[in-house]
């Protein structure tokens, strides 16, 4: 029997996103055909293996189980697994087939544990190092999605030291990303979510809405506003990728950000079936060439704009999309037909198989 670890939680604003989903990742996995492994990451960054329920993981309580055993992954490539520590700090070796990385946000989908992944050579899911980066830093994968015909919002790019060197210098260059034109939208370069996400109206709200975007990173995106549905696409496979039908998100809010999307209960998501083909057929070929563009593996949902005169204007990509239960991510293959048990069983196949092509090359 294969054994999967599941890692959740960790040290992200979207820790509690990260337990939801996982929730749903673990009840999704066949426990006739896999061992599941459950790895609990607390916001202060320690590692457990845990024993807790479905239950305890989505509040939270897993935490406080007295049977929870200190673990972490080493990157020696011979263990191929994690060891686990008793209370005697003696370790013990336990052999992963595969991680599913259930992670959100810093620290699990930017590189950074993924490149623990890699060291220790444990087959996981989704996009590698490279792409994990990319896709997380959006001012990144506006340069490489740039390298295509697909179009994006015009933007400007704002560092934390040169915006305390120059602060109006800097406010100027933002003010002009649209040709001096009003709103714009201004969002942390790596935060997930769209937490730390403004709207800005007027020149008056730019400032503060700059100084709020450093709270969560020490690069800030300012862009055009661009009006128009918000269209997701489910992208799955490794050299071969294939796109789901296309999602839309139907947000609460003014914009999806963190609260509309997981706080209030009116955002809704739907199966888009009243724009043409044609243009449906443009946003998920538009998906592959990004996620191919991206040198991503296994699973990424990609997000467009939809506008009024019918462009389609990339958004952004997510190289670990949500599982929780109003997450676009599964619900788009559900309607193609896949449930989760099916689509989590491809998605350990698509690692083990890219891990065996990067083997042999």
């Amino acid at each position: 029997m294969m054994n999967i670890a599941v890692i959740f939680g960790g040290r992200s604003d979207e820790h509690e996103v990260s337990r939801s989903s996982a929730v749903n990742v673990i009840k999704g996995l066949d426990s006739d055909h896999y061992e599941i492994t459950k790895i609990g990451i607390t916001k202060e960054g320690r590692w457990y293996l845990t024993e807790a329920n479905t239950d305890e993981i989505a509040s939270g309580a897993w935490e406080n189980r007295p049977d929870n055993k200190q673990a972490c992954i080493p990157a020696d490539p011979t263990v191929h697994g994690i060891l686990v520590f008793d209370e005697e700090d003696r370790a013990t070796a336990k052999r992963i087939d595969c991680i599913i990385p259930v992670l959100h946000g810093d620290n699990g989908e930017d590189g950074t544990v993924q490149g623990l992944f890699e060291l220790a050579e444990i087959p996981y899911v989704g996009p590698g190092v490279k792409a994990s980066a990319n896709g997380m830093d959006k001012s990144f994968t506006k340069i490489i999605v740039g390298e295509t015909d697909i179009t994006q919002a015009k933007y400007c790019v704002i560092r934390k030291k040169d915006f305390e060197d120059e602060r109006e210098g800097e406010i100027m260059n933002a003010l002009s990303t649209n040709d001096g034109k009003l709103p714009l939208f201004v969002k942390p370069s790596s935060a997930g979510s769209s937490v730390g996400a403004s709207k800005v109206e007027k020149k008056s709200e730019l400032e503060e809405a700059i100084e709020n975007a450093f709270k969560y990173d020490d690069k800030v995106l300012v862009e055009e506003m661009i009006v128009g549905r918000e269209m997701e696409v489910a992208v799955l496979g490794n050299h071969n990728p294939k796109a789901s039908c296309v999602g839309e998100i139907l947000s609460a809010g003014e914009f999806y950000d963190y609260d509309a999307k997981y706080n209030n209960p009116e955002s809704q998501t739907r199966v888009v079936d009243d724009i043409p083909m044609s243009k449906q057929k443009e946003i998920r070929n538009n998906a592959v060439e990004i996620f191919k563009a991206m040198d991503c593996r296994g699973l990424s949902r990609v997000d467009f704009f939809y506008t009024e005169d019918s462009r389609v204007v990339f958004n952004e990509i997510n190289t670990l999309p949500g599982f929780t239960n109003i997450s676009m991510y599964p619900k788009l293959w559900e309607a193609m037909g896949i449930d989760q048990p099916t689509l989590l069983d491809s998605l350990i196949k698509l690692a083990i198989e890219e891990h065996t092509y990067d083997e042999k090359y």
